[in-house]
């Protein structure tokens, strides 16, 4: 059977790190195996245990915790390796009790926010889970026992400092703003007016820094319409709000009406399409609650479209099924059935759906708000997503970047409440896969357009799986408010830091560049598929890397061997035709080269 260890493909948390100085009381342990620590990681607890394997069995071997990962290497030929960040941990329970009986029936059972599931067994005499239990709590939940984050403590260093990829007035000055219907607004430049947006807005040049407060009256948190993106032909605009209060007495607000006018004003839109994100059920119900949706009669030069889209805890629900049906086994004999059960590929179709309209609109010239509630889970996937199928540059490797930065962090997509990062508090209702779903949909467009996307599909899982490490401070905290009250940019290191330290890794070597081409993709469900390589790459019977884009990075390779031979002939002789003749020029069937030899995925 295959070794359960985690492949190279994957992102591992040892990735470019470098090594560092063990503490004193690291020195009094055992070595950790083939680990190398991060620079502020220090070795906390080693321990003999057992690892309930669901593809190998039971395995003895040694659990090494430190203030960032848990490291688990069997004993014996066939060694199996766990390296998981702690932040990944979503819960550490005990299993058994003092007098269970049964072989392996005492130990932890560990629930990791990546998809996978772990469990360990102890001895049952004299507590001895009690130590390691106590630890794991510990330090895989920091804010709830007044710890720091691992990213507050690391110590990482990288040629260039990730927190300056994206700068909203570069991005907007690139979009063509500001224009003489659009201007740059610092109303909120120390958050007065709306906590949880950051501090350079674009809005209607026609509205006043004084008609915006009167529409953050109106707006859930005070989440005005400000503009996301402006299409530099047609000019029509990609505009992202929260919903209006409307409530159950249908509630106006003639400068909030007002405003909306301007944005449809602006670039001559006959009608302003208003995309809410919403179930129309949903919309109606919010109401109850002080919220609701723009009416007919209050917005009369608008046009109203829901695109049915579930809310968080219709996610959160939907991920759990899919969990189950792919770890730690995959049930081939009802394998479709299980999968569309779970309703995740069907969410995905429809946030895919919405954004296509989205930006369908938009490039035949009309301008959209879109909002969902509170404007920063479906509001951020709608807005992102289509400026992704309309704009080239956000489907770069730094485009991309600049493009998460600009519609979920600094726009305030509640990372640390969705996440979770540090809590112990699993069963927190505000827990919720959007930013996941986001990614999913991305590696789906990359899917359907292969050469379109500068970056692959390993920078992608090296986003998820950092989204939950906490090695970074890129995905911490809900909004820039809060990260800027922490002094994230001084006292953490970028995930940015990592990734453009070693483009290269990230590359997608089948890349074209096209510079005006609008991507549609086909959100049906017989285009969609499930993301194999991220869902099931625990399961080490699943095959990790794309034959054709290993091949592919073989021959690029051996082009650049080539190349590199001839420039060396032509630089030893000015005639070196008289050279490429002979046999030191590497040969594609040269019995010393080395083939890999591909497998096909079962």
């Amino acid at each position: 059977m295959a070794s359960a260890s985690i492949p190279a493909y994957n992102s591992s948390p040892l990735e470019n790190s470098s090594s560092q100085n063990a503490s004193s009381e690291s020195l009094k342990m055992e070595p950790l195996g083939d680990v190398t620590l991060l620079p502020g990681e220090e070795r906390v607890i080693d321990k003999d245990i057992i690892y309930i394997c669901p593809f190998n069995g039971a395995l003895k071997g040694k659990v090494f915790i430190t203030n960032f990962r848990l490291y688990f290497k069997s004993d014996g030929d066939h060694v199996v390796v766990l390296d998981i960040p702690l932040g990944a941990i979503g819960r550490v329970e005990k299993m058994g009790g003092a007098s269970s009986r049964g072989e392996n029936s005492y130990g932890l059972e560990i629930t990791c926010k990546d998809m996978r599931n772990l469990r360990f067994a102890l001895k049952q005499e004299g507590h001895s889970r009690r130590d390691i239990f106590e630890i794991l709590f510990r330090y895989a939940f920091p804010l709830s026992h007044g710890l720091p984050m691992f990213a507050f403590l690391s110590q990482e260093k990288f040629d260039e400092n990730g927190w300056h990829v994206y700068k909203p007035m570069e991005e907007y000055r690139r979009q063509g703003l500001p224009t003489d219907k659009w201007r740059i607004s610092f109303v909120n430049e120390d958050y007065k007016l709306c906590d949880t947006y950051p501090t350079i807005l674009v809005v209607p040049y026609k509205a006043t820094d004084d008609d915006l407060q009167k529409v953050a009256t109106f707006r859930s948190r005070c989440r005005i319409p400000v503009l996301s993106w402006i299409h530099k032909e047609n000019q029509a605009v990609i505009v992202r709000c929260s919903q209006p209060l409307v409530g159950m007495s249908g509630k106006r607000n003639k400068d909030d009406e007002r405003y909306l006018e301007m944005i449809r004003e602006a670039n001559a839109t006959t009608k302003l399409t208003i995309y809410d994100a919403r179930p129309n059920v949903n919309a109606v119900a919010n109401k109850a609650t002080g919220g609701g949706y723009e009416g007919d009669d209050a917005y009369q030069n608008a046009e109203l479209v829901f695109l049915d889209i579930h809310n968080i805890h219709v996610m959160r629900e939907s991920l759990k099924k899919l969990k189950d049906i792919v770890y730690p086994n995959v049930e081939e004999a009802h394998w479709l059935s299980s999968l569309e059960s779970t309703h995740w590929l069907e969410h995905i179709k429809l946030v895919l759906s919405g954004a296509i309209q989205v930006a369908d609109k938009v490039s035949s010239g009309n301008s959209v708000v879109v909002h969902c509630s509170d404007g920063w889970d479906r509001t951020a996937q709608l807005t992102s997503l289509a400026m992704l199928m309309l704009d080239s540059h956000y489907r770069t490797l730094r485009g991309f970047q600049v493009l998460l930065e600009k519609e979920w962090i600094s726009f305030g997509h509640k990372f640390a409440s969705r996440i979770g990062h540090g809590d112990k508090n699993h069963a927190d209702q505000d827990r919720s896969p959007i930013f996941l779903q986001l990614i999913d949909c991305v590696w789906q467009m990359t899917k359907q357009f292969p050469t379109a996307f500068e970056f692959n599909e390993r920078l992608l899982m090296v986003i998820l799986d950092h989204l939950y490490s906490c090695r970074f401070g890129t995905f911490l905290y809900n909004c820039e408010n809060a990260r800027d009250i922490n002094h994230m940019r001084i006292k953490t290191v970028s995930l940015w830091s990592l990734v453009n330290s070693d483009t290269a890794t990230y590359i997608n070597p089948f890349y074209t560049e096209e510079s005006s081409r609008v991507l549609y993709p086909v959100a049906s469900m017989r285009h969609l598929e499930l993301w194999v390589t991220y869902y099931i790459r625990w399961n080490p019977r699943i095959q990790q890397q794309s034959p054709v884009e290993q091949r592919f990075r073989e021959l690029l390779a051996l082009r650049d061997q080539y190349l590199k031979k001839l420039q060396e002939l032509q630089l030893s002789d000015s005639s070196p035709s008289a050279h490429l003749s002979n046999s030191s020029t590497p040969s594609a069937a040269s019995p010393t080269q080395h083939i890999t030899h591909l497998h096909t995925p079962f």
